[in-house]
């Protein structure tokens, strides 16, 4: 123990010595360098320290420059993510406003298609809103807000400016149901309007209508228009349906395979029209079978 006490006093006084000899050198250039400077002259160990001091002097300068740069430069970026926040802000204000006036530019242009359609067929006919969907499968139908009150009885035609839509099967006094043409429980009597070649026209739901009943040597090709042909008293005659979409002839049987793309978009369905212009004669045939 006595042995490492005195090693460890022996290290101290070392490193006192040490100490004392770095502040003695350090003192002695510091005077030799004041010395120097007052002689009006530099020496050479004057030469030496600046030599060895000027890089480093150019160094920290540099340094304190970078930083300084790098402070102004996150300074910028804070400006420039804040305008960005903001022009942000006003690209998505601008974009809704945007779809607001493209969605009311579309809304006046299908209104006045619709007061066109309206004004042509004259006063027959009246306004409904759809204002509700039945999406089962057989059953296919929409709700519309006129009723008994407004003149509409079972029986009557639902057509759009694009073309049939389907046939009222309820009328309360506010409200009606329509079947639409589409659905598989529909048919409707129809032909093709360039040669007149009849068939009957069964809804297929979401595929649209398939056309039955067409002859093997019926002249129907893709693209051909298909409407009402007027047959039942129902529906009359000319009012667009869809257009052939495919045809298939196969080797059995005495009927072409036609499917039928709809003219109306039954999914897009907003305002539709009311055929009024039968009424007496649909409750005349209603008060007949009611007395059979």
């Amino acid at each position: 123990m006595k042995n490492r006490a005195k090693a460890r006093n022996g290290q101290s006084g070392l490193l006192s010595v040490r100490i004392l000899l770095l502040f003695g050198t350090l003192l002695v250039v510091g005077l030799l360098l004041l010395a120097s400077m007052l002689g009006g002259r530099f020496g050479a160990l004057h030469r030496v320290t600046l030599d060895l001091v000027a890089p480093l002097q150019s160094v920290v300068t540099n340094s304190l420059s970078g930083i300084a740069a790098i402070k102004d430069d996150y300074i910028a970026l804070l400006d420039v993510r804040e305008d960005n926040k903001r022009l942000k802000a006003l690209v998505d204000k601008y974009m809704l406003e945007l779809s607001e006036r493209r969605e009311g530019y579309q809304k006046y242009k299908h209104y006045e298609e619709l007061l066109e359609f309206k004004q042509q067929a004259g006063f027959g006919r009246i306004t409904a809103r759809v204002v509700g969907k039945d999406p089962s499968l057989w059953f296919q139908t929409i709700i519309i807000d006129r009723g008994s009150e407004d003149d509409v009885v079972e029986g009557m035609v639902v057509i759009s400016p694009r073309g049939v839509v389907g046939q009222i099967i309820h009328a309360s006094e506010k409200y009606s149901k329509v079947l639409l043409a589409n659905a598989p429980s529909s048919a409707i009597d129809a032909m093709v309007q360039k040669n007149r070649v009849r068939g009957i026209l069964k809804g297929a739901g979401e595929r649209g209508y398939v056309l039955q009943y067409v002859l093997k040597n019926a002249d129907v090709a893709e693209g051909d228009y298909i409407v009402t042909a007027g047959i039942g008293g129902i529906f009359p005659a000319g009012i667009p349906l869809g257009r052939v979409s495919h045809v298939r002839i196969k080797e059995r049987g005495m009927f072409q395979e036609i499917e039928v793309e709809p003219s109306v978009d039954f999914q897009k369905l907003e305002v539709v029209f009311v055929d009024l212009t039968d009424r007496k004669k649909i409750l005349r045939e209603m008060y007949t079978e009611a007395e059979r």
